[in-house]
């Protein structure tokens, strides 16, 4: 009988355990892929298009858009971010509630002066973030971004890198990852999932 009761006992203690650990969110059905409980990314801080230090937390409350991107991208950046843009439109009051976030991989040319030139211009809520090469490197890692510099003719040169995008609810757990390419459509439908 007593061991019976410690097998009820260790049981239920157990049991405690798997109840006060992190628990994986309920499945959406987002247009993106669902994310819920990958063991990639974390809390980062960068520095703002206005010079503030600025870190991922700090939202918390608001569902995140996280993108990964520089401003002299010829295509893919303006394209998402101008998705994101209409996405916003789309939301309607509920877009206050929403932060996008544009993280540099270009950090030798964006300059928080220059990010304030760019960002904001696809919507004035959006914050563009930058750092020292280091600290790029680091976030870009967190999140699994590939950046990779290409000489062009003259001695400039281009950025290859990753061009999807990440989704975070309010209380900062990444859920979605939305492919370069998503329409505003269906960013929107995934942050008001979110938003719910």
């Amino acid at each position: 009988m007593r061991t019976v009761f410690r097998f009820l006992v260790a049981g239920l203690l157990l049991a405690g355990l798997v109840a006060c650990g992190p628990s994986k969110p309920p499945a959406l059905p987002f247009k993106g892929t669902d994310i819920a409980g990958v063991d990639f990314g974390g809390d980062f801080t960068l520095t703002d298009q206005t010079g503030k230090s600025r870190s991922l937390s700090d939202y918390k409350g608001k569902v995140v858009a996280l993108f990964f991107g520089y401003t002299h991208c010829p295509d893919v950046c303006p394209t998402t971010m101008f998705e994101f843009a209409n996405a916003m439109k789309q939301l309607g009051a509920g877009a206050k509630n929403v932060q996008v976030l544009f993280v540099t991989v270009d950090p030798e040319r964006d300059t928080p002066a220059v990010l304030a030139g760019y960002v904001p211009h696809f919507d004035p809520s959006f914050v563009g973030l930058t750092g020292n090469p280091g600290q790029i490197e680091k976030v870009t890692s967190q999140f699994k971004i590939v950046a990779q510099k290409q000489p062009t003719e003259g001695g400039g040169y281009t950025v290859d890198h990753s061009a999807g995008s990440y989704l975070f609810d309010r209380e900062g757990r990444l859920r979605a990852y939305e492919p370069y390419g998503a329409p505003a459509g269906q960013l929107a439908n995934d942050i008001q999932l979110l938003l719910r």
